[in-house]
Parts: structure tokens; sequence; C-alpha cells
């Protein structure tokens, strides 16, 4: 009976250190942290830490636009870069902006699904040597912020895109008492949140949040979509930040409807909440390094998806994404991509993205932004584009928009096999830029 039990006991115990020795494996290998985000280990640690010290490694030199092709990693000294820039992509940002030379002047293009940046580059009038507008977060988010409004309203609240708002006063003022006002009367208009959306209305923003939204929703949402959080990039990044007031009132239909200058972000975090509408909600954390090598050309550290965490369910990113396609279909940007839509060339791409302008003090002017996204069902591509013009006009940024998402989906036969490192079928050598030195600007 004995010898029995034991023999039971060694079936018990061997499949069960087997197991438990497995699970400490995994998770040693994957880690969790507390906030929900999922961490794989590589040779610089977490991937949290990896690109911590990616970040110090690169340091300045990505501000001063510049992309060293050797840089020093803790623990491995010396090592070789190879960056995910799409040679295409980043190419024809750089040409835009030189084309048109706004004031101030930045274009960021990420994969939506992945967080690779396939092009950044930054313009300032007559300054060669500025720092990279890109990665700076003193632009008033603007209009923008109304993405973060919606997906609150919509996730939080089950607001529909075809529900209507009821509202006085002009679309693009926001006088407090036309905002504050819940009088119906004969001059009161009513729009549906999908057309507020395209078309900006500003009171029809601070009348649905009054309505619907409690500070304290729209300031969590904000956080989701990273305002006030630190962004985990493989490069050093400003932190974007959402002043949500604790009462309702004027300012919180100020701050819902992007109608102030205090909120503000970078470029780079306009593409990740763009990226995260079409990706179904997930933020993804945007990287920039894809493999360091030795002199040896052993490979040491190779760049991967980063998915920070869920920041609206995959269902109410459609409805977003539903409210984003009519800006471009009938809103602020139809004029703009008018051609695009209708272009045969390009029926299987589903575009869409969101307009912001306001005046700003860091730089000073008027920013013009275009934030947005498009797919062709297999490849998904997220953009951000901003100009800051002092006295007149050169460039829409959302006609920068356009013609990236022209550029990115321009057809034509490849020269090589489509990969998902670019997101796209490659055209030539999408590392040439890579070659450059540590002193030439991008």
């Amino acid at each position: 009976m004995i010898q029995g039990r034991s023999l039971i006991t060694k079936w018990i115990l061997v499949p069960t250190t087997i197991i438990a020795i497995s699970a400490l494996l995994y998770f040693r290998d994957n880690a969790s942290n507390a906030d929900g985000t999922h961490e794989k280990t590589t040779a610089l640690g977490t991937t949290s830490e990896a690109r911590k010290k990616l970040a110090d490694a690169l340091g300045r030199s990505l501000w001063n636009n510049q992309l060293p092709t050797k840089v020093e990693v803790a623990d491995k000294g010396l090592v070789n870069v190879k960056y995910t820039l799409d040679k295409d992509l980043q190419e024809q940002s750089e040409k835009l902006l030189l084309r048109y030379k706004p004031d101030y002047g930045a274009i960021v293009m990420m994969d939506a699904e992945t967080g690779k940046i396939l092009a950044l580059s930054s313009y300032v009038k007559g300054q060669p040597k500025a720092e990279n507008l890109t990665l700076r977060a003193t632009f008033p988010a603007a209009s923008i912020f109304k993405i973060i409004t919606a997906a609150t309203a919509v996730d939080r609240k089950g607001v529909e895109p075809q529900d209507k708002i009821a509202f006085n006063g002009g679309n693009y003022t926001l006088y407090k008492k036309n905002v504050l006002s819940e009088k119906v009367n004969r001059w009161t208009r009513f729009i549906s949140l999908k057309d507020a959306f395209a078309r900006s209305i500003n009171t029809a923003f601070g009348r649905l949040t009054l309505e619907t939204l409690d500070p304290k929703d729209l300031d969590e949402y904000s956080r989701r979509f990273m305002f006030n959080k630190y962004i985990p990039a493989d490069f050093q990044l400003e932190q974007s930040q959402a002043l949500v007031p604790e009462e309702k009132g004027y300012e919180m239909a100020q701050v819902a409807s992007g109608y102030n200058r205090f909120n503000t972000m970078s470029p780079v975090h306009g593409a990740m909440i763009a990226a995260s509408i079409i990706n179904d909600g997930k933020i993804v954390a945007p990287y920039l390094v894809e493999e360091l090598s030795s002199d040896e050309h052993e490979s040491i550290y190779k760049g991967e998806t980063y998915e920070i965490g869920q920041a609206i369910t995959a269902e109410s990113a459609s409805k977003v994404r539903e409210l984003m396609e009519q800006t471009v279909l009938t809103g602020t940007g139809r004029k703009t991509f008018r051609k695009l839509v209708r272009d045969k060339k390009y029926r299987e791409v589903e575009m869409g993205g969101k307009t912001g302008h306001f005046s700003g003090t860091n730089p000073k002017g008027t920013n013009d932004w275009f934030v947005g996204y498009a797919s062709d069902g297999e490849n998904k591509v997220a953009i951000a584009a901003i100009t800051v013009n002092i006295q007149k006009w050169t460039v829409k940024s959302s006609a920068l928009a356009e013609m990236m998402f022209r550029e990115h989906f321009r057809p034509g036969p490849s020269l090589k096999p489509e990969t998902k490192n670019s997101g796209r079928p490659s055209r030539g050598n999408g590392q040439s830029l890579l070659a450059r030195k540590e002193s030439d600007k991008f």
C-alpha cells in the first residue's frame, strides 16, 4: 500500500515539477507589468529596460536630427544601429517639407500595428540646426483632442455616431453663454456626433461633454491615450499633457473640444493616437531601432512590438473610425482628400483623420494639425503632420498627410517580396538613409 502511494506521489510530483519549471522559465522570459503591459526579456533586459537603454544611447542625437550609425549601449559597448525608417517614405516626408517650407513643420508616419517609425522629419525655416520638432510636446493638441472626447463618450457612455447633439451658437466659436445653456429654442440646431466630429463643431462637443461625461471620465481616457504618461519609446520623447478640471463647467468644455493651448502633445504621440483607432483600440509604443549588431555582424538586439494596453474596445474603435472617416469624406479634410478618395487606384484604401487649428506660443504661430490613418486591409499606417505658420500659409497639414498616404499605397510592381518589416512592398533599399554619417540631417 505504501509502495502504491509512493508511485502515485511520483506520478503527481514529476509532472507538477515539469509544469512549475516551465512556468518559471516562461515568466522569466515574458514579464508582465502591474499596468497589464506584457514584456519579453531581451539581451538588454525587459522590453521597457531595453528601450530605456536605447533612448539613453541615442541621447540628444535624434533631438539634433542625427541618426548615428554606431551608439554606445550600456553593457554592450559600441554597436551598429539599423533603423526602422522606410526609405521612400522618409525621402517623401523630407521633400514635402523642403518643397513647401512652412515656418515650422513635422511629419511622423508609423506602422499602426507594430509601432515601427517609418518616417520622422522635422523642418524649421532658416534654422537647419533646430531641434527635432517631432519629439516636442509643446504644440496645442487643439481639436485633435476631440478624438479622446469622442472615444470617451462612445466607449464609456455608449454614445452612437448617429446620436444627435443640440447646440446654440456658431460652429467654431465657444462662447460661455452658448455652451452652458440648456435651452432649446428656434435658433437651436441639432447635429449628429459623426457630423459634429467631421466638421469640428466646438459648441456641439462642449454640450456633448457637459451632458454625458464627468471630469473623471475625460481624465481617465486621456491617460489611456497616453496623455500625462511616460511613453516607452526607444528614443527620448517629451510627455504630452492634458489638464482636465475637477468639476463640470466651461473649462471642461474647452478641454473636451480642444479650445485651449494648455493641453499639448508631440507629433509622435499624435501618430500613436491615430494608430490606436485603426488598431482596434490597442495602444502600441513607437520604436525606431530595428536591430543592433556587432562589427562581426552578430545580432545583439532586435526591436519588437510593445503593446501598452487597450484604450477602448475594438467595437468602440470601429465607431470612432466612422467619425474619422467622415472627416475626409465630408468634413474639414474633404477638399484635400477629394481626389485621392475618388481615385480608382486607391479605392481599397480606408482613410480617416482629424484636423486641428489653434495658436501656440512654443513655437509661436498658428498650429495646423492632421492626425489620421490609412489601411488597405493588410497594411495599416498612422500619421501626424503639423505646420506652424507665423504670417502666411504655405501648405495644409492634411495635404502633407494625403501625399504621404498616396506615396505609401502607390500602385506599382515591387522590387522585393512584401515584408512586414516596412508594412508594405519594398521598392528599394529601405536602409540607405541609415548609411548617413552622424553629422547628416534628415
